[in-house]
């Protein structure tokens, strides 16, 4: 890929938001950002065949990660059915229009914390051979849980140490690009554990911890119990998914914990979809408030906070990013951290080093957006142009 485009705007943000470039340009060549600056500068510098796109009007800004998503689930009020009864190649079509769905939002790197058969993974590679379109994915194939636990059907039921061992190898085997724990209960799974409740000792996550790392994957951790969530900072998991803080009798936080997430760089992806004030709503006042508490306060003692929608469990849409984005704003967030959130800082969590800011030898995954999303976070849902690996797709 030797293509050259010059691409034009009001404004850039390189990343992190507040590197920004008023009558900025980006290079691309070769599906990677060559050079980042002043318009006035690369126009007249880089040669008059490079093909130019100019964007009156617009911003340039990396392209947005959604941190958990479930691509096999349908958003319906009954994803299991969906996943469980579905023909595969049925399935696999389904999957890629979500993912398709999810790049024309401006998303262009997901990842994807639960699936059937691996097919995200045949669906990665269908993507990154250029067969499908789609945003960049990160496959963490079948979660460990309980048995009967938390998402079972997905078949990544475990007992023993050696049904730990023995599954996160399958799962590194077949091109597993982290491991996921469902290390509490959920609310998705009939008859499984309550959600405050433990599915794993302290000692059998830090043996995935282990486990993991000897296959060269981090591990990202389902944790909804204030106990549990102690349990998995203590192991070493890289993200903790929902961190919702829940005891039997209510919401219950750790300052102690929470130091130490900072402390050892654990990212924490709050898995809010685009419903969240119907979510609210059905919480109750005051539950809600002592929710959006521990999240201001995580915020103010330094925890790193990653953009995630849950896409695919029920009212969880593939089409609504910015939404999950708009919760934050609504609790006091500055639409600079949201940004991050949805790029530098998610790219940093991931472990992808060439992703989530536009520098020069990155990789040209980036958006063009109509206003400015730092005055009007609404311009986030005005894509004008979308880029992968240099690739326009629109």
């Amino acid at each position: 890929m030797n293509n050259k485009v010059l691409i034009i705007a009001d404004l850039v943000i390189a990343g992190p938001a507040n590197q920004v470039t008023v009558g900025g340009a980006v290079l691309i060549e070769s599906g990677l950002i060559a050079a980042v600056g002043a318009a006035a500068e690369l126009d007249s510098s880089i040669d008059a065949t490079v093909p130019r796109l100019r964007c009156p009007g617009a911003t340039v800004l990396p392209g947005m990660i959604d941190c958990h998503v479930h691509l096999s689930f349908d958003a319906s009020l009954d994803p299991i059915a969906a996943v469980v009864q579905a023909d595969p190649d049925k399935l696999s079509a389904a999957m890629a229009g979500r993912a398709e769905r999810m790049l024309a939002t401006g998303v262009t790197t997901v990842r994807d914390l639960g699936d059937r058969d691996a097919l995200t993974v045949a669906l990665r590679t269908s993507i990154s051979s250029g067969t499908r379109v789609g945003p960049r994915i990160l496959a963490a194939t079948a979660p460990l849980t309980s048995r009967g636990g938390h998402c079972a059907f997905l078949g990544g039921e475990v007992t023993t140490d050696d049904d730990i061992r023995t599954q996160i190898a399958r799962n590194a085997a077949a091109g597993a690009d982290l491991i996921k724990v469902m290390a509490s209960g959920g609310a998705l799974t009939p008859g499984g554990p309550r959600m405050w409740e433990a599915q794993f000792t302290p000692d059998q996550l830090r043996l995935i911890v282990a486990e993991a790392g000897r296959h060269g994957l981090a591990v990202a951790a389902h944790a909804h119990g204030s106990d549990t969530i102690a349990h998995c900072v203590a192991a070493g998991v890289r993200t903790i998914e929902h961190c919702s803080w829940r005891t039997a009798a209510g919401i219950v936080h750790d300052p102690a914990v929470i130091r130490r997430m900072v402390e050892d760089d654990v990212a924490v992806c709050r898995c809010v979809s685009g419903d969240w004030q119907l979510f609210l709503d059905q919480m109750g006042p005051e539950r809600a408030k002592a929710m959006a508490e521990v999240i201001l306060e995580m915020r103010e003692a330094g925890v790193r906070f990653i953009a995630g929608t849950d896409a695919g469990v029920p009212g969880a849409r593939f089409d609504d990013y910015v939404g999950m984005l708009e919760f934050f704003v609504s609790l006091g967030f500055t639409h600079a951290e949201v940004l991050d959130m949805a790029t530098v800082d998610a790219a940093h969590a991931l472990g992808l080093s060439d992703t989530g800011t536009l520098a020069p030898g990155m990789r040209a995954d980036l958006i063009v957006v109509s206003g400015n999303p730092l005055a009007e976070l609404g311009s986030l849902r005005k894509v004008r142009h979308i880029f992968t690996a240099g690739r326009q797709v629109s």
